[in-house]
């Protein structure tokens, strides 16, 4: 397992995608420090940040001793975790089938939970206009991807077998549920797994970093502008 002497720089808001990187170093228990980035005031704009992010998004981290002893930069959470995972040797496993499990379920919510989640919260908790095609399409979706973490969940406690990155990439995005429009009642072993790594220490450290940060973002105007009014930029 690698060491770490040097703090990681986290460049964090606290977002389902940002406590997936508190979680994970916050179960790794590596040094740390927190650059909050803003994105209700458009702080994941500026040139700094771009350099390590040129996605406009956080999280992202340097680690000041990467590869070979060098800084290296890394964003999209999905790559942090694989990341981090590789160097500490910890909730990513190196035997290639139980990496590849994890990899599938990490994937998977990079590209379904995720995304649909997001756009759940959206058009139930933010468009200005209610679209019930929208809501009803979005909800649904959520609802069966529920369906699909229950059912894999009925003969495992976690999802690509021991508890992984993969736990931590899908747990920030459950958290939300009933802005999603979903009742963990109705899944029942999602519900067991949702309360066991709630109940972790780590977990629960994560995602109190930065709380007091958060505001309610259907109150906050400017944030929702600068949010969802987001084009190419020169």
């Amino acid at each position: 397992m690698a060491t770490q002497v040097k703090p990681i720089e986290l460049y964090y808001w606290p977002t389902p995608n940002g406590w997936k990187i508190t979680i994970m170093l916050e179960e790794l228990g590596v040094p740390y420090e927190v650059r909050y980035v803003n994105i209700g005031r458009g702080e994941q704009f500026e040139p700094s940040f771009l350099k390590i992010s040129p996605n406009n998004r956080m999280p992202a981290i340097i680690d000041p001793e990467g590869p070979g002893g060098e800084p290296i930069s890394v964003f999209e959470s999905g790559a942090i975790l694989q990341y981090l995972g590789r160097k500490f040797g910890r909730f990513y496993p190196t035997d290639e089938r139980a990496r590849v499990a994890v990899d599938e379920w990490l994937f998977w919510q990079m590209g379904g939970l995720g995304p649909m989640a997001g756009q759940a919260h959206h058009f139930r908790q933010y468009a200005p206009e209610k679209i019930p095609y929208a809501v009803d399409r979005y909800t649904n979706e959520v609802n069966r991807l529920y369906g699909v973490m229950n059912k894999r969940l009925a003969e495992r406690q976690f999802l690509a077998g021991d508890y992984s990155i993969a736990d931590m990439a899908s747990y920030g995005w459950v958290r939300p549920y009933k802005n999603q429009g979903q009742d963990l009642d109705d899944f029942p072993n999602l519900k067991r797994w949702f309360e066991t790594i709630g109940a972790r220490p780590a977990v629960v450290r994560a995602v109190e970093i930065g709380q007091e940060h958060r505001r309610n973002l259907a109150d906050d105007k400017e944030a929702q502008k600068v949010l969802f009014g987001q084009r190419a930029r020169a």
